[in-house]
Parts: structure tokens; sequence; C-alpha cells
């Protein structure tokens, strides 16, 4: 899995954009949610395999980390609450989306609450 591929797919859902408010090792993907911008994904830049953070349920969080090595607490982000995840091939590409997605889907309620 290469970076495009994975950009190709966050920018494809609604609202989004790449920023890179932290400098140039890290696009961070930001989705429109109001009049405000919310992160929803950063990937490290040049890394091979591609590291992608994105957010995540506490409780799935965990599960996620327990069940793939390649799945670890977010990096220089809200343990808690982000994953760091390595795209090696432990994870199926489909698996990936939907990580992509809940992450996408968390921000864009938790912010119009």
């Amino acid at each position: 899995m290469k970076h495009k591929e994975v950009e190709k797919y966050l920018l494809s859902l609604g609202d989004t954009r790449l920023d890179y408010p932290f400098g140039p090792e890290a696009a961070v993907y930001k989705v429109k949610v109001g009049s405000d911008e919310k992160m929803f994904a950063i990937i490290a830049e040049g890394s091979d395999p591609v590291r992608i953070s994105l957010k995540c349920d506490p409780q799935l969080a965990e599960v996620l980390r327990e069940k793939y090595v390649s799945v670890m607490p977010g990096y220089h982000l809200n343990k808690k609450h982000w994953n760091t995840i390595v795209l090696s091939g432990e994870i199926e590409w489909e698996e990936i989306q939907g990580f992509i997605r809940l992450s996408y889907d968390l921000v864009t309620k938790t912010s119009k609450q």
C-alpha cells in the first residue's frame, strides 16, 4: 500500500483536505465540520511501509492493539483515542478503509454534538 493510494481514499471522503500544520513530515487530513476543520488522519511522510494515525473508539483501540502487531498507540497523539497503524499487509485494505471511515465518523459526529 502506497501513501498516494491511501491519500486518494482519505480525500474521497466528503469535505476533506490535506494540510501540513506540523511541518513537512506529517500529512494531516482534515474534514470540514461546521465552520471548523478537524483532523481525522495523519500519515508520516516518507514512511515505508506507510504509517497512518487514526482516531478510534477507546475500547476498540485496545482490542486492535492486542489483535495486531501493526497497531499501536497513536504516535504523538492522545493514546486513548488514537492508533497508529503500520500498513505492512497484516491488515487487509478493506479493513483499513473501515478504520479510516470510523475515524472520519468519530470526528464529524463528536464535533456536531
